[in-house]
């Protein structure tokens, strides 16, 4: 998909943004272009103050002028504006493509507002065909990896970019991404069975958490919001 399909999502997010907001800011391509067109609303004399959900973020915000504070001194966010890796009809999210949907979920859900953005691809009937990304205690790979296969999943330890060794997350820890495709039937149901798992510290369903989705392509944005 396009830059300009993403950057439509982002400018649409973006106008939602109003002064002395705090606000939670994903990670990823779409996300990224929020930060952007944000630091240019704070450049122009916009006041917020914002938490980032990865290094990655947080370097942007330092970059643009961006004023950067933290949930221990900010427990309360107003908005926080996120992309996504796939979204369903009621909303339901899979994230973690980044590698960051730990922090992505904790601050989202301290804020009053969670907005997705996403260009037209990440729009499917029934979420799956994106693999899960699952975050783990290291120790924990083997039990979980064989739990999650019981589950119907194809389960494969992300490496980092040179594939020499395990991806770390910003938390230091390991991720599997867990192929359930090409349909994940109830994804509120694998959401709770996966959180029961020991080891497992945080796995990439967003159930339930998002207000809306923006959603652009060449010409616009489309908002879908769950009645």
């Amino acid at each position: 998909m396009s830059e300009r399909a993403k950057r439509n999502a982002a400018a649409a997010a973006v106008a939602l943004v109003e002064d002395g907001m705090r606000l939670g800011l994903g990670t990823g391509s779409t996300a990224a272009q929020f930060v952007e067109l944000l630091g240019v609303r704070v450049g122009a004399g916009l006041a917020v103050v914002a938490v980032p959900t990865s290094e990655r973020t947080a370097a942007q915000c330092r970059a643009l002028g961006i004023p950067l504070t933290e949930l221990e001194t900010t427990p309360r966010l107003d908005l926080c504006v996120d992309g996504t890796d796939e979204f369903d009809p009621a909303l339901n999210l899979i994230k973690g493509g980044g590698g960051a949907h730990l922090r992505e979920k904790i601050v989202a859900a301290a804020a009053d507002r969670f907005v997705v953005i996403a260009d037209v691809s990440k729009r499917v009937a029934t979420l799956g065909a994106f693999p899960l990304p699952v975050e783990i205690v290291a120790m924990a790979r083997r039990p979980l990896s064989e739990a999650i296969t019981a589950m119907g999943a194809t389960v494969t330890l992300r490496t980092d970019d040179d594939g020499g060794g395990p991806f770390l997350t910003d938390e230091g820890n390991w991720i599997l991404d867990c192929a359930f495709g090409p349909t994940i039937a109830d994804p509120p149901a694998l959401a709770a069975r996966l959180s029961a798992l020991p080891g497992l510290v945080e796995h990439g369903l967003f159930c339930g958490m998002a207000e809306r989705v923006l959603v652009g392509d060449e010409d616009g944005v489309e908002e879908i919001v769950v009645t």
